[in-house]
């Protein structure tokens, strides 16, 4: 456990996609963003820095991927909203260009279109 409160908590993920990828979920089941209260979501955006403090605090990234995956289209699996930090290192993919535009990847290299 990360972090506790009321509305959130935030955990480290089980299946984790880097070091220190953690989860942030709302204690009362929803399963997407608009279903949350304004004070859920207020309490999931303010747990990100408290998460990033705790990553920080344990491994060194050079940088985040933080989203959600809201809805089944979207890649949700687990249909309880959660929110991702994901740490990121130089040199964990070979091109880290278009971050989270690569969930469609023939749309993610847009620069070479331009």
């Amino acid at each position: 456990m990360i972090f506790t409160n009321d509305l959130v908590l935030a955990l480290w993920d089980r299946f984790p996609l880097s070091p220190g990828h953690a989860l942030i979920v709302p204690r009362r089941h929803v399963a997407g963003w608009t279903e949350a209260t304004e004070q859920e979501r207020e309490a999931l955006t303010r747990c990100i820095a408290l998460a990033r403090q705790q990553i920080e605090q344990d491994h060194a990234p050079n940088g985040y991927n933080i989203g959600i995956n809201d809805g089944v289209a979207a890649g949700q699996t687990v249909l309880h909203l959660h929110l991702h930090v994901i740490p990121r290192y130089v040199g964990d993919v070979p091109d880290p260009r278009g971050g989270v535009r690569s969930v469609i990847p023939e749309r993610a290299r847009y620069w070479e279109d331009a």
